[in-house]
């Protein structure tokens, strides 16, 4: 057989250059069409197939039928319910054991009487669903989040690492990242414009969510037997970010999660949710679907509460489910310490037969572990556990 040179084909080296130039536009364009895509513009497009890259493992799938907003666990078996700061004054060591029992326990309770006015819970979801319901695509884009920095402020899809999302099935999900405290990070206008009141109305989620977080690392701490702010000096200064997700109706819920497995990185998490269910923890080696409870607040127990803890705390293992027939809105508050801080247990709580469980961690490591690695259920805290 002859061979053909490569002039006589055409392939010249500035050929050759020009064709590798074509195509790595052409692959730059398809990943940037891709990181543009949106898991709403899917759901909405009718398909009846969900993309490869969403669906889970077979180990991961939720082991229900289609229609996933059906609960199966009664008020017993649920999350507890604690009213937290309506109390007497003589009725605070009450409280503080419930809390701490609920922390051992579940990792997670919901709070009445916490303090934020009722609208201001029903104004943040408000806003939020017209975000995404009633603004265009083209003007939701305006704000769209840096795809190749992790954890960016914006409208997005995918939050992990790029190299982390080779060997990580995507959530079906989309969600707006605010990034809110301290003040400094805090910059309204990178918010979005529509409906009119969805800046003050996050301004104000955001203040009065601070509130309320303080307020309960001081309880938890009490609860230990700890000086009122053990935990709030072991964390210093919130960071504070207000995630709005908004979990498109799925034509194969059976094969994905809105969100998978996981536990938070920071402190501790407040979240509300919309009347539609999706929300579970794992507890005593099952998924349980937590009951939406519309004026009530959900704290979930984070990575770092269970390092200062020495374990007495265990952190929330929680996933997002998804369904074939209604979307679902949540808002989650996360509040972390700054990523130059140090986490480590608590001195209080360590001695000779309760020696530290867990290493000392920067907290900035941490986070750009956990965004490297992905999620994975608990992996992330786990590594740091010290082998006794």
């Amino acid at each position: 057989m002859i061979h053909a040179s490569s002039t006589e084909c055409g392939e010249t080296s500035e050929g050759k250059e020009l064709g590798l130039n074509w195509n790595k536009e052409r692959k730059k364009k398809e990943r940037m069409d891709f990181q543009m895509m949106r898991v709403q513009s899917l759901s909405e497009g009718d398909i009846a197939e969900v993309p490869a890259q969403y669906i889970q493992p077979p180990e991961e799938r939720p082991p229900i039928s289609d229609d996933l907003t059906v609960i199966d666990n009664s008020d017993e078996d649920n999350v507890p319910m604690i009213d937290v700061f309506g109390f007497a004054s003589e009725q605070r060591d009450t409280v503080c054991k419930l809390i701490g029992d609920a922390c051992a326990q579940w990792g997670a309770f919901h709070i009445t009487n916490h303090g934020v006015p009722v609208e201001l819970l029903d104004q943040i979801r408000g806003v939020g669903l017209s975000f995404f319901k009633d603004c265009p695509v083209k003007d939701k884009l305006k704000y769209a989040c840096d795809p190749n920095s992790p954890a960016s402020q914006g409208y997005g899809s995918k939050m992990l690492r790029p190299e982390a999302e080779t060997s990580t099935v995507l959530d079906w999900r989309d969600y707006f990242d605010h990034h809110t405290l301290p003040l400094s990070r805090r910059d309204p206008s990178r918010w979005p414009h529509f409906p009119s009141n969805y800046r003050q109305v996050v301004a104000h989620y955001s203040d009065e969510l601070k509130l309320v977080a303080q307020k309960l690392l001081g309880l938890i701490s009490e609860s230990l037997g700890l000086p009122t702010s053990c935990i709030e000096d072991a964390v210093g200064e919130f960071y504070q970010n207000i995630t709005i997700s908004y979990y498109p109706a799925c034509p194969q819920p059976h094969l994905t999660l809105g969100l998978q497995s996981h536990s938070d990185m920071g402190v501790i998490t407040l979240l509300i949710q919309d009347h539609v269910g999706g929300l579970q923890i794992f507890k005593d080696s099952r998924w349980i679907t937590v009951h939406p409870q519309s004026h009530s607040i959900l704290v979930i127990l984070a990575d770092q509460m269970e390092i200062i803890t020495n374990g007495k705390y265990r952190s929330a293992q929680h996933r997002a489910i998804t369904n074939s027939s209604s979307p679902r809105l949540s808002v989650a508050t996360f509040h972390d310490p700054a990523k130059t801080v140090k986490i480590s247990p608590a001195f209080e709580l360590t001695s000779n037969s309760s020696p530290p469980k867990y290493h000392e961690v920067k907290y900035g490591d941490y986070v750009s572990s956990w965004y490297t690695k992905g999620p994975k259920g608990k992996r992330n805290i786990d590594a740091l556990l010290i082998n006794c």
